[in-house]
């Protein structure tokens, strides 16, 4: 070995024992057994510096962001639950304070429109009873509720034997053709009334003895219900309600399954106001025709009679009638006004108005009812009479079913309280009115002189809409005319409505 050598040797064995090999011997020899020897001073101790004053300062801000988003949090739970209280208390208070609104009275559906008597099925059309059914579209634009037939039962005048209620005169058509007529009618809305006055070809309407017909009568009105009619109509009603068998002919008509009610509907001629006030309380009739107001008379006495009969009676048992088999048409009964004064008058007295056919264009005393399919056709350019009427025939059309659609569908006109402002010898003006609905005032004039009415009530504007006029010269359709002083023309008629002032 030579001197290198010996000297690695010596280092090698002064080598500091914590640094020799894992697998090394110690110098006695023993062995590691592979473990490490660290060396940890004993006397090391681990000083606590603090926190920044940076860092102490974010967290103070934060546990105060915190405490404060608590408190905020609680005044915005508190202030939701305090608003929503008041909101519930001022919605009570308001439906506390609120006007109630009137239950509707109880309608039927002679009470939603007008009735329309066609008293000759063949002279209003040619084809009887099938005719009536193809002209139900004209009708259904009338806005026509009800349709009052014949008579058009079998029966000669005066000979109470040949009398069949139940059996319909070849003339007009046949029980088939009046059940079409039926169903095509109820699917448009139009209820059918069939007219069963026994005699009404002769001279007493009930052969001078109606217990005598009484029997044959209750048997027809069952007949007649069973087979789909909507309703019975007797005219001179008071000949056979005084009757001991009355109460078991009325009494048919107060059974009900459930279904649309049928009505029992009848007139009188020449009694007093308070006589046909008599008879509707006796008979118990759902409608009855009085033929009043006459508008022969005066308008301070056709006002009294409004009055007493909507003050004694349900505006839906009243019927209000100027025409009719044995009254003839509206025009021959008012030849000294416009018929549209009278068409206005009858849409919006407290009841149901009955018109006859012919009334809606104002056909004249003695004009057959096929002149209103005239007016289907252009008159001829070179006749200048007939366009003129042409024109006129339409016009008053054209009113009737304006008026027509108003009494349907606006609630004063309906079933509205009926108040009575102005009536003279020559005119007369009223208002109609229901709970919050709008308002609707009438005034109508048939004297040859204008008229300036001085109107008050309550909660009467200054100014009110025009709906329908007979002069639209000064008093156009939607304009607005003043209430307080009103100014009507000679032979005019005005309809105004304004709001519920409330």
């Amino acid at each position: 070995m030579n001197k290198e050598d010996d000297m690695k040797e010596v280092e090698l064995n002064e080598m500091d024992q914590e640094k020799q090999p894992m697998t090394g011997e110690t110098p006695t020899g023993t062995e590691k057994n592979g473990s490490v020897k660290v060396k940890v001073p004993e006397d090391t101790e681990v000083k606590f510096t603090g926190l920044s004053c940076l860092i102490c300062l974010s967290f103070c801000l934060i546990c105060l962001s915190f405490c404060l988003w608590i408190r905020t949090r609680w005044v915005l739970l508190v202030l939701f639950w305090l608003g929503w209280v008041g909101m519930l208390a001022g919605a009570i208070v308001i439906i506390v304070q609120a006007p109630r609104c009137k239950p509707i009275p109880e309608m039927n559906w002679w009470n939603e429109g007008p009735l329309y008597q066609i008293s000759d099925v063949n002279e209003f059309s040619e084809n009887g009873l099938k005719g009536v059914e193809e002209k139900l579209d004209y009708i259904n634009q009338m806005k026509v509720k009800g349709l009052v037939l014949g008579p058009i039962h079998t029966v000669q005048a005066d000979e109470s034997s040949t009398l069949e209620l139940t059996s319909i005169n070849p003339e007009f058509g046949s029980e088939s053709q009046l059940i079409s007529l039926l169903d095509r009618a109820h699917r448009k809305g139009i209820s059918i009334v069939l007219d069963l006055t026994p005699n009404h070809e002769g001279v007493s309407a009930w052969f001078n003895n109606a217990a005598s017909v009484a029997d044959r009568l209750k048997e027809a009105c069952v007949y007649w219900l069973n087979k789909g009619v909507d309703g019975i109509f007797l005219s001179h009603l008071n000949d056979i309600a005084n009757t001991e068998a009355w109460p078991s002919v009325q009494g048919i008509f107060n059974k009900t399954d459930g279904t649309k009610k049928r009505a029992l509907m009848g007139s009188v001629t020449g009694l007093s106001t308070d006589d046909a006030s008599h008879l509707l309380n006796q008979s118990s009739v759902d409608l009855l025709l009085t033929e009043l107001p006459d508008p022969a008379e005066p308008g301070i006495r056709q006002a009294q009679v409004v009055q007493i009969l909507y003050a004694d009676h349900p505006q839906t048992s009243l019927g209000w009638s100027l025409s009719g088999r044995t009254l003839g048409s509206l025009t021959s009964r008012t030849p000294a006004a416009p018929i549209r004064l009278y068409q206005m008058l009858l849409f919006t007295l407290p009841g149901t108005p009955v018109f006859s056919a012919g009334d809606e264009v104002g056909l004249k005393a003695g004009e057959k009812l096929e002149a209103m399919w005239d007016l289907e056709s252009q008159a001829d350019d070179d006749n200048t009479t007939a366009k003129t009427v042409q024109e006129e025939r339409t016009a008053v059309r054209d009113f009737f079913k304006a008026l027509s659609d108003l009494k349907g569908k606006e609630r004063s006109l309906l079933h509205g309280e009926y108040i009575g402002l102005h009536s003279s010898p020559t005119s007369l003006a009223f208002l109609r009115l229901w709970d919050q609905s709008e308002r609707f005032l009438v005034a109508l004039n048939w004297g040859n002189d204008s008229v300036t009415m001085t109107l008050t009530y309550s909660d009467l504007p200054a100014e009110a809409r025009v709906r329908a006029s007979t002069d639209t010269e000064n008093l156009a359709v939607d304009s607005k005319v003043s209430v307080e002083k009103l100014e009507l023309g000679p032979k005019q008629a005005v309809l105004l409505s304004y709001a519920f002032p409330g």
